[in-house]
């Protein structure tokens, strides 16, 4: 193992070579001093040229942070990834066809990281289908010269299923918080752990440069083996920076890394608002012990709904960057958890995902149409990438989708959206349970599309309801009033409401 500076590590990366990034969201295991490293490079250098960018997961501060160091015309060449929200530099080249561009579902990417590790031909799975990933709906392109076939649609024991092609790496940046002197890296100060250790594995098996951006250096076996996260035999260069954040927003927090877990009535109450009535209704689907995942966004809020109200411990929150239990994050800090119970591995946070281990799937909406069908990944001039999104929602048991019925005057329930992130058709086919929630009213996926089942106090259907959608859904034929205490101010007793329901399902073994 070499210690390097960050301008020597960034040298390392040639003309046309693939960059594979670790890290997530708002600086969560980001390797930011690498990132921006590369990025005077080339300003001040006129080198690399022409390099692709892979990483499973979006990352910024919504502005020039993170992979926005990249956002330079003949540095990047193309770019892969989970998402593009917390990059817009990035998402405005790929607007301007000024890179080809994927949005490729982010545990599909996580995954394909450790088939990359083990030299298999690539990733097989039914995440995808029937989305704006399925090379029958544009193969996950988003930008006009992404032309090359990522995805293939094939068939296998009379069934359908995408196949995620693999790549070669180069360079890898990663990053962890302690180096030993042998380059063993551990990641106890780290909010998510991520795929770290394949991607590692995977950029050694190419015969690519794994490089470890750390917080500090230890004597070498002074970090007990349980604790290292990429060994020592996988990388080549070790980064030091000292002053490196925990996310873009936080220096450190205990409560991210499970140092310890800070008193629940430190989680912060949602202020009155749409958001608020919206969390709340999201977190009446409850009961005890379902396993839930929160997705960035709105319903994030049911987090503080659930610390508000008393029962954070009677459900398991997770979120897809292996979060398990505790308080997920939201807003820049989304794939953190305050208190986590347990932090897995990404892949594996996918894993169970798509072998149905959630009861509850609760997640944003920009738009949903007539057929019942959800957009998260792109609409106007935004291009924001599906994130876990399309593997949370086609593995869950039920999914509920949270947004304000319009925004900026105009309807997000709109006659057909733009892309597709999750189909309404597909869903039904599979017997999914599906609601859309907004803070006027609620609806089902029904035979046809979404049905309206209920409408806040006071509010008229026609006038305030169907005079804002662009489309008219079916109407259920015992409209429900949504429950008053979501417009409350008190807390809504919900306890007493999840004592009252029955229980997760054990085993029936158990039984």
């Amino acid at each position: 193992m070499r210690r390097v500076t960050a301008e020597q590590a960034a040298a390392l990366v040639r003309d046309g070579d693939t960059l594979l990034i670790g890290g997530s969201g708002g600086g969560h295991a980001v390797p930011e001093a690498l990132l921006a490293a590369l990025g005077r490079r080339f300003r001040e250098t006129g080198a690399p040229r022409g390099i692709t960018a892979l990483h499973p997961v979006g990352m910024g501060d919504g502005e020039h942070r993170g992979l926005g160091h990249l956002a330079q015309k003949g540095l990047l060449r193309r770019n892969v990834a989970g998402s593009y929200v917390n990059s817009p530099p990035v998402a405005a080249m790929a607007l301007r066809d000024e890179i080809e561009a994927w949005s490729l579902p982010q545990g599909a990417l996580s995954q394909l990281m450790r088939e990359m590790a083990a030299g298999r031909p690539g990733l097989l799975t039914r995440t995808g289908l029937h989305t704006f990933v399925d090379p029958r709906h544009g193969g996950g392109a988003q930008s006009p010269s992404a032309t090359e076939p990522l995805v293939e649609l094939v068939q296998f024991r009379g069934e359908e299923f995408l196949f995620y092609k693999p790549y070669h790496v180069d360079v890898a940046f990663l990053r962890g918080t302690t180096a030993d002197e042998d380059g063993n890296v551990s990641m106890e100060k780290e909010a998510v752990t991520l795929e770290m250790l394949s991607e590692a594995q995977a950029t050694k098996r190419c015969g690519g440069i794994v490089i470890v951006q750390v917080e500090r250096i230890a004597r070498a076996g002074s970090i007990h083996p349980k604790m290292v996260k990429i060994p020592g035999i996988l990388v080549d260069c070790v980064v030091v920076e000292p002053g490196q954040w925990q996310t873009f927003e936080t220096f450190y927090s205990p409560a991210y890394s499970g140092e310890f877990r800070i008193p629940v009535a430190d989680i912060p109450r949602l202020p009155p608002g749409p958001r608020r009535v919206v969390a709340r209704r999201g977190a009446l689907e409850l009961f005890r012990g379902a396993i839930c995942n929160l997705g960035s966004g709105i319903f994030t809020g049911i987090a503080n709904v659930a610390a508000e109200e008393g029962v954070l411990d009677a459900v398991c929150l997770t979120n897809e960057q292996g979060n398990i239990g505790g308080a997920p994050a939201s807003g820049g800090e989304a794939g953190a958890a305050m208190n986590p119970h347990a932090q897995v591995d990404q892949p594996y946070q996918f894993d169970f995902y798509d072998g149905g281990g959630l009861d509850l799937a609760f997640l944003s909406f920009a738009e949903f149409d007539a057929e019942g069908n959800v957009n998260v990944s792109r609409f106007g001039d935004r291009l924001i990438g599906p994130g876990g999104f399309i593997n949370i929602s086609q593995g869950a048991r039920r999914c509920i989708f949270g947004g304000t019925l319009t925004a900026g005057g105009k309807p997000k329930a709109v006659a057909r959206v733009e892309q597709v992130t999750f189909s309404g058709r597909y869903a039904r086919e599979r017997g999914q349970s599906v609601l859309y929630v907004t803070e006027r009213a609620v609806f089902r996926l029904g035979p046809d599309g979404p049905v309206l089942i209920e409408i806040a106090p006071g509010l008229d259907p026609e006038r305030d309801v169907i005079a804002a959608m662009g489309f008219r859904p079916a109407v259920a034929p015992e409209l429900r009033t949504m429950d008053a205490r979501l417009f409350a101010d008190a807390p809504m007793n919900l306890a007493a409401d999840l004592a009252a329901r029955p229980p997760r399902a054990s085993s029936p073994r158990l039984a």
